[in-house]
């Protein structure tokens, strides 16, 4: 049976960019690949992919192309070139290992010598931090785990005196060629873990790793308005890379300590301020707090529990607010407890004169006892 023409296994045109015919690839791949069909489809899904990797394959080697592109499949056939070459394979196993780790959530790495380079993991640290610290913003010291080179073996991981010998499994490239049915992947070396060498008698005093784990100050800027629950981010601070890869970071997390006035609420403050029945009966200007100092509210006659003021501008700027945000002071009327005997007299005669007065001293109560007469009639 005649063969398909390679761009149209791909999907592709003929004027297709590399970048195309990977992606291409990489679709039809993830689509017929063994492991995610069975059953009946499981042979028509092999022949498919064996398709699609011979057309990546010839399409995705400058050469290959040129010569498939000016005699068709007379120019690639593997019985006049003697097989794929190196390159050829170098292109499908670049392009696999993308769909494997797509696959299987792998995470690859490669450095120029062939040796699997990773990212150090990342960091957390949590910081406590008042209110007024959050609002006003602190420069701060933490202390973090660090690597630093071990100082017996100068980084080596070898015993003084003795040689580091590259890997007999990988040659010294960190990775091997695995091959499964029809296909070949490549796998991080079972024997040097991707390193590419062998330390035969590690330093005693990093137990072969090189570098010794140790504690660094770090200095923090903490900006203000931050709040509860936010995270720093300080780029390079994190766990050392594996081969030669680049470190994560490191995340400070603040956390808030609760406060003995003020709750936060984003910009906002909240605040309770209790006042005598006798402040909330007359009324008049008491003092609240704020962050910034004290400020003055001035009360109404007949001041009620749960009255709320609000003062503009007296709460926190958030880190990304154009504006700081409000202050609200909310009125708890205190009932007066341990009274003396003469206390209690007065309360009495005021008791008895509010009676004489009828609701216009109680507007609530009289409210109250009609709705009372009504639900029990």
């Amino acid at each position: 049976m005649a063969k398909r023409d390679f761009y149209e296994i791909l999907g592709v045109a003929k004027n297709a960019s590399e970048e195309e015919i990977k992606k291409s690839y990489r679709k039809l791949a993830m689509k017929f690949h063994p492991d995610r069909n069975q059953g009946e489809a499981s042979k028509d899904a092999e022949a498919k992919f064996k398709e699609a990797k011979e057309a990546y394959e010839m399409l995705s080697d400058p050469q290959k192309r040129a010569a498939y592109d000016q005699h068709g499949h007379a120019g690639v056939d593997p019985n006049l070139r003697g097989g794929p070459g190196a390159e050829g394979f170098g292109g499908f196993a670049e392009a696999f290992g993308d769909i494997f780790g797509d696959m299987f959530g792998q995470q690859r790495g490669r450095s120029g010598g062939g040796r699997q380079v990773f990212r150090g993991g990342d960091l957390s640290y949590a910081m406590e931090l008042t209110l007024e610290e959050a609002a006003n913003g602190k420069d701060s010291q933490i202390r973090i785990p660090t690597h630093e080179n071990c100082e017996v073996c100068a980084g080596t991981g070898a015993k003084p005196g003795t040689q580091i010998k590259s890997c007999g499994t990988c040659g010294g490239a960190g990775a091997v060629q695995m091959r499964q049915g029809f296909f070949s992947v490549q796998q991080t070396c079972p024997t040097c873990r991707g390193v590419g060498k062998i330390i035969p008698d590690p330093c005693t005093a990093c137990s072969g790793q090189g570098k010794i784990k140790r504690q660094k100050t770090l200095e923090v800027k903490i900006p203000a308005g931050i709040d509860d629950g936010m995270r720093i981010r300080s780029a390079g601070n994190g766990e050392p890379g594996t081969n030669g890869g680049p470190p994560g970071d490191l995340y400070i997390e603040i956390r808030l300590k609760k406060h003995d006035i003020f709750e936060r609420d984003g910009d906002d403050l909240h605040c309770n301020v209790p006042i005598s029945i006798v402040t909330a009966a007359l009324g008049g200007e008491i003092d609240v707090p704020t962050l910034a100092g004290k400020a003055a509210i001035d009360l109404p006659e007949g001041t009620q529990t749960g009255k709320q003021f609000r003062l503009r501008g007296k709460g926190i700027k958030g880190v990304r607010s154009s504006y700081p945000g409000d202050l609200y002071c909310h009125i708890t009327v205190e009932t007066p407890v341990k009274l003396n005997d003469a206390q209690r007299k007065l309360l009495r005669e005021l008791d008895e004169s509010f009676k004489k007065g009828g609701s216009k001293h109680s507007p609530s109560g009289d409210s109250w006892k009609d709705k009372l007469k009504g639900f029990f009639s």
